[in-house]
């Protein structure tokens, strides 16, 4: 018994049976062959703390249509898979979990520490994995990698331990993002800046040994305990006298001195600003222009410390308030206004972040940068959509030294031991037994770990083998795409970027392929605090991957945020569910059928020929599409195929043939509906695999064709120049035409569709009389029509038949006892006003002599076409409303 389709489609019952048989056979895999082109994506390592959301789902489908649709294409296409450890962010879960069980972090020292974290690893690392397996995503599974495993570790101890070396890397005091309640560095990617609404508070500094003061407005009056100095911009004529001298800090009663930077800028508020170095990023820079003390007035947990004076011992909200009533109670404080302004935050928990300066790990970048700018001025690079380069140079021109230690015990410990004896720094891959200098063995090693980015930054190359010279990294490297959110793209990409440069010697990736956020249905960034997160494995849940995956990406282009909406997530089932339906009913008639023949292309009528060519077409502009990353643009075409021409039309077209065993070209109706189904699965495979899958497997066995034992591993569709039936497209087309107006005007007159009436085709045009005779099969069946006549002239239309007016034709239907005469002329009348619209557009356009002589030839001969056009349908309209009126 050969296998059938289900009658109705249930996700549930294939999605599961189909990623697993794909499992079974190995079709992910990928592995040397130098016989053939490879095609490599890695992908963004989800946290082992994460769960699937929208931006995953996202990203993940966009690369699984990309390694499919290469796939098909022949080349050795690799999805390398792997998972990220996100230091901060498990270890913050794990503290949780232990809270939760009455056990405090230092409890269980650092080694019980991490026996406990590899065991949330194992517990739940692999969650996210899973998940992405629910989408149907197609990675190479067998080459999962770990950030932490033994070879990454061994290429972040490699890659620390050279830079080093190179004197790229090296340990000292500048002002970093510190988390008061992680007690930890932070990168900028793990600071989200949201708008709070806080204060300017406007604060006199008396003018040292002069009476008078300058105004100063600060959002943090708790940090001008560590205040060095007071700068106005070096142009500013209403400081000019004040430069050199110095003004008394308030409540501290020291004197500081007034300096001149550019920083200042001269227009904001009093042109004024104090200036503390070691609590502010750009004062930070400034301070060191100028030379000036850094007094940290803070400790780890953002209390004031021993430099605040009486404040000591205060958490920092606290001593703001008791500052402020200080210098209200002193006269120095002029006016508080409100202000809404930007606050950093931890992204893990949501702490206000503190800038400090503290000693730490640095990647000096000044150098290793140069070749990440020039990859992509040059084009060595491409980031797609382009604007966004601008964005990628923004970060590239304004680099600072990248902070790389975290003061975490989850993550790669930093190499570098301390020698007890002399004092000495080893930077080292093995752990040493004694030191180089002293010969001491009372060594101990850094207590920081590495930044998560330092380990990710290696990505393409250490997954595949580095630093060994793998067959594989000979092979697969550099990739081809990187797939990523435009969120992270300073952090991780050009990370990447000048890491590839700086230890492969080559680019990591040749294109960088940008998408944007997923938002809620109002255009809000989905949050856990908004509480408008959707899940997407509650989404495949309830309408299938498919369905949600062909959601994200339909009108999605490059770089643009997407609004989701339940409704179209219907929309994309609905559209599967028409897929397997139009399939059903074409395996119900292939069954009998014998395609091993070759078909007679004499056999061939017009309406295969202009399917035949569509479909041709649409395998150019999808394949051309995909090259170049419109994948949302060759998703719409896909759709507007398969849904309009293959079902709506020719399906309907061909049905009478399928019908009639007398009918001598049956089999090439068959033919054609085998073929343009196989081509448009093909092409709709990389974003609904299973639907696709399972169809095209049952088509297989149902027909003996055997095309591959799954469609993810058969040939992607090929253009093919033959099949541009250019003459019988445009037949069909005016068939078309004629079948829109026909069900137009019935539309109009409330026509029930089971009633069917005689459709007369007049025409003086030899040509387009011979289209509508050699079509009477299929156009009667969509015209509705008990019988089609085609005539040169309307001698023997009825005078009260309602007419449709095409190019070239009329088309009269003699509803005699259906018409009303009134509405007929009332509809004429519409169409005539429209007409003499357009005719007054045309004729008015071409009598513009500035048209004429500045528009290209071919948009003249366009206008003049038109002007035929509408003066031979307004013709026909005015005949037709004359025989009626008459």
């Amino acid at each position: 018994m050969k296998k059938e389709l289900a009658k109705t489609y249930n996700p549930k019952d294939i999605e599961g049976k189909l990623y697993q048989k794909w499992l079974d056979k190995k079709y992910f895999r990928a592995t040397v062959d130098r016989s053939k082109k490879p095609f490599t994506i890695v992908i963004p390592p989800p946290n082992i703390t994460g769960q699937l959301h929208m931006g995953h789902a996202l990203d993940n489908t966009l690369q699984d249509i990309l390694i499919r649709f290469k796939r098909m294409q022949g080349y050795n296409a690799l999805w390398q898979p792997g998972t990220d450890h996100a230091s901060i962010a498990t270890e913050v879960k794990i503290i949780e979990q232990l809270k939760e069980e009455g056990i405090e972090k230092q409890d269980l020292g650092r080694e019980g520490f991490l026996e406990r974290a590899w065991q949330w690893k194992e517990e739940y690392g692999g969650r996210i994995i899973s998940q992405l397996k629910k989408l149907g995503s197609s990675c190479d599974w067998d080459r999962e990698r770990f950030t932490m495993d033994d070879g990454c570790n061994h290429a972040v101890n490699k890659v620390f331990v050279k830079l080093y070396n190179e004197g790229y890397i090296y340990k000292g005091s500048k002002i970093i993002n510190w988390c008061p309640v992680c007690h930890t560095s932070i990168s900028d990617a793990e600071v989200e800046h949201e708008e709070r609404e806080g204060h300017f508070w406007h604060i006199k500094y008396p003018i040292a040994g002069e009476d008078g003061y300058v105004e100063i407005a600060t959002t943090r009056p708790e940090t001008m305990l560590g205040d060095t100095a007071v700068a106005v911009h070096p142009d500013d004529e209403r400081y000019q006298h004040l430069i050199g001298k110095n003004v008394i800090l308030p409540i501290v009663n020291k004197e500081i001195p007034v300096i001149a930077d550019t920083y200042v800028d001269k227009e904001f508020g009093t042109g004024v600003v104090k200036i503390t170095p070691a609590h502010d990023p750009n004062d930070f820079e400034v301070g060191l222009r100028h030379k000036l003390p850094e007094i940290n007035i803070m400790n780890d947990d953002a209390s004031i410390n021993e430099n605040g004076g009486k404040f000591a011992g205060m958490d920092r909200y606290e001593a703001r308030k008791a500052i402020v009533k200080e210098l209200q109670d002193l006269g120095l404080l002029i006016k508080v206004e409100n202000h809404i302004h930007n606050v950093g935050t931890h992204d893990r928990c949501n702490t206000t972040v503190e800038p400090l300066i503290k000693p730490q790990w640095f990647v000096k970048m000044d150098e290793l940068i140069k070749p990440a700018i020039e990859a992509v001025k040059s084009g060595e690079i491409e980031i797609i959509p382009e604007r966004f380069e601008k964005i990628y140079f923004n970060w590239t021109n304004n680099i600072r030294d990248w902070c790389i230690s975290r003061q975490l015990w989850w993550g790669h410990r930093i190499p570098a031991y301390y020698c007890d004896g002399c004092g000495e720094i080893i930077v080292s891959e093995e752990e040493p037994s004694r030191c180089p200098k002293c010969e001491s063995s009372n060594l101990r090693q850094d207590e920081d770990t590495l930044d998560t980015w330092f380990s990710s930054a290696l990505w393409p190359f250490s997954t595949l083998g580095w630093p060994d010279n793998t067959e594989d990294l000979d092979y697969f490297y550099p990739t081809d795409v990187l797939v990523t959110g435009y969120d992270i793209i300073f952090f991780w990409v050009i990370r990447m970027v000048f890491s590839g440069y700086a230890h492969m010697g080559k680019k990591p990736f040749s294109k960088v392929l940008i998408h944007g956020l997923v938002r809620d249905s109002q255009g809000r960034k989905m949050s856990k605090s908004l509480g408008n997160g959707i899940d997407p494995l509650e989404v495949i849940d309830k309408y299938g991957a498919d369905a949600l995956r062909f959601t994200l990406i339909t009108g999605n282009a490059p770089g643009n945020d997407m609004r989701f909406y339940w409704e179209r997530v219907e929309a994309s089932r609905n559209f599967a569910n028409k897929v397997w339906n139009a399939s059903r009913f074409i395996m119900m008639n292939l069954e009998k059928a014998d395609l091993s023949t070759t078909i007679d292309e004499k056999l061939l009528t017009q309406a295969e020929r202009w399917i035949i060519s569509k479909a041709n077409t649409l395998v150019k502009e999808v394949t051309d599409n995909l090259d170049t990353f419109e994948i949302g643009i060759a998703a719409q075409k896909i759709y507007d195929f398969i849904w309009e021409e293959f079902c709506d039309w020719y399906i309907e077209m061909v049905k009478p043939r399928l019908y009639n065993d007398e009918d001598d070209t049956k089999l090439s109706a068959l033919w054609t509906l085998q073929h343009v189904l196989t081509t448009s699965l093909k092409l709709l495979h990389p974003y609904m695999p299973f639907v696709t899958e399972e169809i095209f497997c049952t088509l297989q066995e149902m027909t003996g064709l055997k095309e591959g034992e799954s469609i993810m591993i058969s040939s992607w569709p090929v253009y093919n120049p033959d099949w541009e039936f250019i003459r019988d497209t445009e037949s069909i087309e005016l068939i078309k035409e004629a079948v829109k107006g026909i069900r137009n005007v019935r539309s109009q007159m409330n026509v029930p569709p089971s009633r069917k009436a005689k459709v007369v085709v007049v025409s003086d045009n030899e040509r387009i009389r011979e289209i509508f005779t050699e079509s009477k099969v299929f156009f009667a069946t969509l015209g509705s029509a008990s019988e089609v006549i085609v005539d040169k002239d309307k001698t023997g239309v009825s005078d009260d038949a309602v007419s449709t007016v095409i190019q070239g034709a009329v088309i009269y239907i003699p509803f005699e006892d259906l018409v009303d005469i009134d509405k007929e002329i009332e509809r004429l009348n519409k169409e005539k006003d429209r007409l003499e619209k357009e005719l007054k557009r045309v004729n008015g356009m071409l009598a513009n002599p500035n048209f004429i002589s500045k528009a290209p030839e071919s948009k003249i001969a366009e206008e003049r076409a038109k002007l035929d056009k509408y003066t031979d349908m307004m013709n026909q309209v005015l005949d037709r409303l004359k025989s009626l009126n008459r």
